[in-house]
């Protein structure tokens, strides 16, 4: 996939540089801690997998990041920038995209809506033909289906169509919450296999994953939420082997 960014200026971040940071992160619903002091950071080309029990705090890191929750305390910079004063929208024009737990595409619009949505900050046509271009290479079963509409699509189908909507507003970082949540397993190894390409290219990903074993297959690095703080931390091939995580999240 072509991830140049013809309306956008390249990240600062140069590979192997701190893209993403997430310092002494915390965030509060209706005066209880969902995040304590959450620590992480993503290297620019990395794949970065948060694991952890359902309520840990996965998703609510993740939405923070793209300033869907607001701050109690800590930043998130990204490319050197603190998004604590930056509206959503401006996030992903800054190079963010995130794939939601759950899909939330448009089901009475087709497929080919779907992902027109996705460009909303981009107004090179061009730029917009070769992207959905790329993502139908991606996953070219939404080549097949470009004229229907998104709520007849199988989950996976959906799946797909979620992470080529999210592609197509060209992000240099992309965070992906369950991709694998309520799919057949037929096409749950496609859809890693995508992601996997996707990295490939250079886009970056933070991937919240409730299979374990997908999740350190395919990143390069994890945290271990619990309880909405970092309790463990490290290579992926490393935390796959640790008794702890073996016996919490791998079946022993």
């Amino acid at each position: 996939m072509n991830t140049a960014h013809p309306t956008r200026p390249p990240p600062k971040a140069k590979a192997g540089e701190v893209l993403l940071s997430v310092q002494a992160l915390a965030v509060a619903y209706g005066g209880i801690r969902a995040i304590k002091k959450v620590e992480l950071e993503v290297k620019r080309g990395e794949i970065v997998a948060m694991i952890g029990a359902n309520g840990a705090g996965k998703t609510t890191t993740l939405k923070t990041i793209m300033r869907l929750c607001p701050i109690a305390e800590g930043k998130v910079v990204y490319d050197g920038r603190d998004l604590a004063d930056v509206v959503t929208e401006d996030v992903v024009d800054a190079g963010l995209s995130l794939v939601p737990e759950g899909r939330a595409i448009f089901p009475n619009l087709t497929v080919r809506e779907n992902l027109e949505l996705g460009a909303w900050n981009h107004r090179n046509a061009n730029a917009i033909a070769e992207t959905e271009a790329d993502v139908v290479a991606l996953f070219p079963r939404l080549g097949e289906r470009m004229k229907q509409e998104g709520g007849t699509l199988s989950g996976g189908e959906q799946q797909m169509l979620a992470i080529g909507r999210a592609m197509m507003a060209r992000p240099s970082m992309l965070l992906l919450d369950e991709p694998s949540l309520g799919i057949a397993p037929r096409l749950v190894a496609d859809i890693f296999e995508a992601i996997a390409r996707i990295a490939d290219t250079g886009t970056t990903i933070l991937l919240v994953e409730q299979n374990t074993r997908l999740a350190l297959k395919y990143s390069q690095r994890a945290y271990v939420l619990r309880t909405g703080e970092i309790a463990m931390s490290g290579p992926s091939a490393e935390l796959a082997q640790n008794d702890e995580i073996k016996a919490a999240y791998l079946g022993g």
